[in-house]
């Protein structure tokens, strides 16, 4: 009798453990051979970092850019193609939420989405686009309604703003105030930065519908700073700063390099086109960090959760040149960088390449990082990687993370740490 009740227990402890595994580790799939590794650097938030395992979330995707959560089982992915995916209990759903006509020839797009602040309520998100218009390009954003099984368009937001295939910019975020920020890149036009007629190089500060708050540092202009070259990502730390990630030149514009985060403050000039790399000029505020060789930063985020608590209060960004998740140290007001999280680096060898349309290589890889809202329930980071590559009839280029697909041009594995 001893025995048979001794083994009843033993049977509730494994039952217990596998349900506590499917609530906390069950998206996705384990990838390739990443091991366990004590990130041993760390953070704010404790001396004891504890372990984490890098997980594949869903696969699928095309160019996937940014992630919102509008519950903890629902995910919403914009792919630069034009959709909004759904991804509901780590499965992809086949049908978009919606789609949106862009220009999405190189780096430009469907790339920003974001959730208004009240979107449990009103189920509004907003995303930034770019589209053709006489020739060129543009930028949009609009304003969207969720119906949870569809969206629709509300309003514009803003539109017709500085777009071009490279330099696009196109980031939006809410800061903790309640206003939308935009980041906008120089289009192109890189002496257009230092224009405060013009929005291109700049970050744009309005209110959700559309108009500009009265507290903006050139009002009635949606400007809130300027001189830069291509920002890609923007957050805050806990204390309302802001942290932003910008691409520097890329040899047709200046010597190669100099990728920068900085911290952003109303009205301030960061210098594109006048100065980059490690050169300064009074009146133009320096970046904390400059990255040469260059590691194409493409994505921001403060670290608030506390599922892995030695990364609380550090800034990570995904490199596309750089091929991994970097992570930067905010302790104390400056920033150190900590080189790329250990386990996350996606270099793979190509097998084989075709002509590919764009500004750069055959080869564009993207990782974007964000975090759930509810820490206490679901692991917070995520982030997004990409292989894009392009494929000829015969052969494919192929990645031993992601695996070849014969029939569409990119194959993607966007992954947490869990």
């Amino acid at each position: 009798m001893a025995n048979k009740y001794i083994k009843l227990l033993l049977l509730l402890i494994l039952v217990a453990g596998i349900l506590f595994g499917l609530k906390y580790f069950s998206v996705g799939q384990n990838v390739g051979d990443f091991p366990v590794v004590d990130f041993s650097k760390s953070g704010e938030g404790t001396s004891e970092p504890i372990d984490y395992e890098v997980v594949e979330v869903v696969r699928g995707l095309f160019v996937p850019w940014s992630i919102v959560f509008t519950s903890d089982n629902r995910i919403l992915v914009s792919e630069r193609s034009g959709a909004i995916r759904v991804v509901e209990n780590g499965k992809l759903l086949d049908k978009p939420l919606i789609s949106f006509s862009v220009s999405s020839e190189a780096e430009d797009g469907l790339m920003g989405i974001e959730l208004d602040p009240d979107y449990e309520e009103n189920k509004l998100l907003y995303a930034c686009y770019s589209y053709e218009k006489g020739g060129g390009l543009a930028n949009r954003v609009v304003q969207i309604v969720d119906d949870g099984a569809s969206a629709s368009v509300q309003k514009v937001v803003i539109e017709d703003f500085p777009a071009a295939q490279v330099h696009a910019g196109c980031r939006i975020k809410f800061g903790p105030e309640g206003k939308l920020y935009i980041t906008v890149g120089d289009a192109r036009e890189k002496t257009l930065a230092q224009d405060l007629d013009s929005l291109a190089g700049k970050i744009l500060r309005l209110n959700s519908d559309g108009s500009i708050p009265t507290d903006n540092p050139f009002y009635p202009s949606p400007i809130y700073s300027y001189g830069h070259r291509n920002p890609q990502g923007i957050d805050w730390d806990k204390n309302g700063v802001l942290y932003q990630t910008e691409h520097g030149p890329s040899t047709f514009d200046g010597p190669p390099g100099g990728d920068e985060v900085n911290k952003i403050e109303a009205g301030k000039n960061y210098g594109w086109p006048v100065v980059s790399h490690d050169k300064s000029k009074e009146g133009m505020a320096d970046p904390l960090l400059v990255y040469t060789p260059a590691v194409a930063p493409a994505s921001a985020l403060v670290y608030s959760g506390k599922f892995i608590p030695q990364f609380a209060g550090d800034l990570f960004f995904g490199g596309l040149r750089g091929e991994g998740l970097y992570r930067v140290s905010l302790k104390g007001g400056s920033a150190e960088n900590l080189g790329k999280v250990n386990g996350v680096d996606f270099g793979f060898n190509i097998i084989n390449q075709t002509a590919y349309k764009s500004t750069h290589s055959n080869l564009i890889r993207s990782l974007s990082l964000y975090s759930t809202k509810d820490n206490t329930e679901t692991p917070t980071i995520i982030s997004t990687a990409l292989e894009r590559t392009s494929v000829s009839t015969t052969s494919n280029a192929c990645s031993p993370l992601s695996g070849c697909d014969s029939n569409k041009l990119s194959v993607s594995t966007p992954i947490r740490l869990a």
